[in-house]
Order: C-alpha cells, then sequence, then structure tokens
C-alpha cells in the first residue's frame, strides 16, 4: 500500500437558474448535476483504497474557508478535484484549482488558467484561431447589446450558446434560428433567464464527434447519432439529451463509439484534438468536440477541461474501448499528479510543512 495522503474534492449539486433547458416553455427549477454524485464518490473512494492507505473527501459550498480549514488539517500530498462551481456557479471552478495552486498542493485535472478560458467560449475562439486550430465563425453578443443584422456577417442557421456554461445548459431545440427575426427573439430570451453574454455561431451541417483525451493520448473517437431524431429538431445536443432521459433529445441522440470514420478523417480529428488540447494548455485529460463541415473538415466547437467521469459518461467509454477500465483512468490521473508532485523537488515533508504554517496562521 502506498503511503500518499489522497484527498477527493468535489461540490455539493446546486441550482441557480429557474430554467436550464434553454426553452421558453420550460417550467421549474432543473438541476443539471449528478443526482448519483455523492455515490460516485463513495465508489472512487473505495477503489483508490485498493491502493493508498489514506483516502478522505471533501465537498465544497459558498463556505470556502471551512474547506480551506479541513484541506491544511489534512495536508494531503495529492488532491483530486472534481470542483466544477461552488453554490452552482460554474465562474468559481477555476478560482479552486488556483487554491490549490497556491497552497502549493499537487492535483489532478486541468490548472486554474485553463478551467477560466475553456470555460469562457469566446476566449476559447480566439486562442484557438490564433493558432490555426479550425473552429466555426461567430459573433459576441455582450449582454442587452442591440444586435444590428448588418454586422453580423455570419450565414445562417445559427447557433446561439450561453459564452460562460457548459453541460449544455441554455441549449435547446429553439437555440438554433435560420432567420434574423428568430435569432432576435431568442437572444432577448437568453438575455432575460440568463443575464450572461451570448455567442453566436455559424452551425455546421455535418457529424458531431468527440476525442477523449489522456495524457498525450487520443482515445477510440465517439459519434453522436442523430438517426433516431425526429425530424423536426435540429442535430445538435441540448440540456435534454444530456439530462432529460424521456425527451426526444435524449431518446433521439445515440453514442456510437467508435465511430465509424475512415482512416484519414480519423487521423485529422486525432490531430486536431491534441491541436486543441495544446492550444487551451490542457493537462491530464480533456474532451474536445467537434462538427463536421459539409467537406468533411472538423472543426473544434468545444474544448472541455475536466470533463465528466462518471462511468456512463463518454469518457470512460472511449477508455473502455482502449482497454482502460474505470479504475485505470482513476489511477491513471493519480499518477499524473504524483509523478509533477515528484518532478517539482520539493519534498512532501516541506510541503506539508507549509500547510500547517497556513492552518496556525488562520488560527491566529
Amino acid at each position: 500500500m502506498q503511503q500518499e495522503k489522497i484527498l477527493i474534492c468535489y461540490n455539493e449539486p446546486v441550482g441557480i437558474y429557474e430554467n436550464y433547458s434553454g426553452k421558453s416553455a420550460g417550467k421549474g427549477i432543473e438541476d443539471s448535476s449528478d443526482p448519483g454524485l455523492m455515490a460516485q464518490v463513495s465508489e472512487m473512494r473505495k477503489i483508490l483504497q485498493q491502493r493508498f492507505l489514506q483516502v478522505e473527501t471533501l465537498s465544497f459550498s459558498r463556505d470556502f474557508a471551512k474547506a480551506l480549514r479541513r484541506i491544511l488539517q489534512l495536508a494531503p500530498d495529492i488532491i483530486l478535484n472534481f470542483v466544477e462551481a461552488l453554490d452552482g456557479d460554474t465562474n468559481f471552478e477555476g478560482h479552486i484549482a488556483g487554491a490549490f495552486e497556491i497552497l502549493d498542493i499537487e492535483f489532478t485535472g486541468n490548472r486554474s488558467l485553463t478551467l477560466g478560458n475553456c470555460l469562457n467560449k469566446l476566449k476559447t475562439k480566439q486562442i484557438l484561431r490564433s493558432l490555426a486550430v479550425r473552429s466555426p465563425k461567430y459573433f459576441l453578443a455582450r449582454l442587452n447589446s442591440k444586435l444590428e443584422e448588418g454586422n453580423l456577417k455570419l450565414k445562417f442557421p445559427l447557433i446561439l450558446k450561453l459564452n460562460k456554461e457548459d453541460a449544455s445548459i441554455g441549449i435547446s431545440e429553439d437555440s438554433v434560428v435560420n432567420d434574423f427575426p428568430s435569432l432576435q427573439r431568442h437572444l432577448a430570451f437568453l438575455f432575460a433567464n440568463y443575464r450572461q453574454d451570448v455567442l453566436i455561431e455559424e452551425c455546421l451541417p455535418g457529424r458531431e464527434i468527440s476525442a477523449a483525451v489522456l495524457g498525450e493520448r487520443v482515445l477510440p473517437l465517439s459519434e453522436i447519432s442523430f438517426a433516431n431524431l425526429p425530424a423536426h429538431l435540429p442535430k445538435i445536443v441540448t440540456y435534454e439529451a444530456k439530462w432529460s432521459t424521456q425527451s426526444d433529445y435524449c431518446l433521439g441522440t445515440v453514442p456510437v463509439c467508435p465511430a465509424d470514420l475512415d482512416e484519414p478523417l480519423r487521423l485529422l480529428i486525432e490531430k486536431t484534438a491534441l491541436a486543441a488540447f495544446n492550444a487551451m494548455d490542457c493537462r491530464d485529460y480533456a474532451r474536445v468536440d467537434f462538427r463536421l463541415s459539409q467537406r468533411n473538415i472538423p472543426f473544434v466547437i468545444d474544448v472541455n477541461p475536466n470533463p465528466d467521469l462518471s462511468p456512463d459518461a463518454g469518457f470512460i467509454r472511449s477508455a473502455s474501448r482502449a482497454g482502460l477500465s474505470y479504475e485505470d483512468v482513476l489511477f491513471m490521473l493519480v499518477e499524473f499528479a504524483l509523478q509533477r508532485s515528484s518532478a517539482s523537488g520539493r519534498p512532501t515533508a516541506q510541503r506539508r510543512k507549509n500547510l500547517e504554517n497556513y492552518l496556525q496562521e488562520l488560527k491566529t
């Protein structure tokens, strides 16, 4: 058994919007988080206890000082970072990783700057396109700004996305618009309900492919099949497709892994996925989502650092096709962090002493 102290950090699911679906007909609070989160964290702990003597868990809420004191008391060698928000606000995801960096505790997954940049769709676009990674043409509509048709310079159909949200929050069939009046109506709805900027993007007509990247390896590619989706619905992955199990979108969007692609296209997608992974300065793991153009050219539509690792999620599906179990993935992430910790040249004893000093300062 290994002696390192392992701490699993996560956030409790909290809803902040009255309407998560992005549809004007949406009613009630729909929480996008996994209802089985606690069971998943418990299972992770059991798996890690097979190899490590000390494995603890810590949930994060708005009371960050409480969580900080607990971290300092535990003085972990490695943190498995599954914190995606504080009280439902995803803007704090990068801040938590930044706190781990300040405390000099090595953690799994992506750094604070990467998490912040990837959450911001505008920044992601700017970084990717500056490094010649293809991404659809776009326009950012600032909150409550008046949009002039002549300033758009994009080709319909277009898709509207909240600039700083993930998990497909705010994405519905209404998100795809085919004319300017429809765009104006839905933009006003998004401004009123989510109070943030909206990214307007050309909606490409081709297939939707995802590339899971683990370390420096692209796992078998996955495709979302829209074959069973009712003909009147746009072929996109909506909030309902991910979280509403009896919806037309969930039933009509079927993951296929490995995706049936010819060899040149598969290699091009893999190459582009690694280019996007590196452009956003990702590490350990991420998922890069693509839409193909009419000419089968892959365009990056999203880079997801620290993607969902639940056993039925797309990342684990791709890993299993590569011969990796759920347990293998967890242990690999821990090993990545342990290797960084060893390579830093800072002895574990000294880091623990620093944490003790932090804790003593808090008490005084």
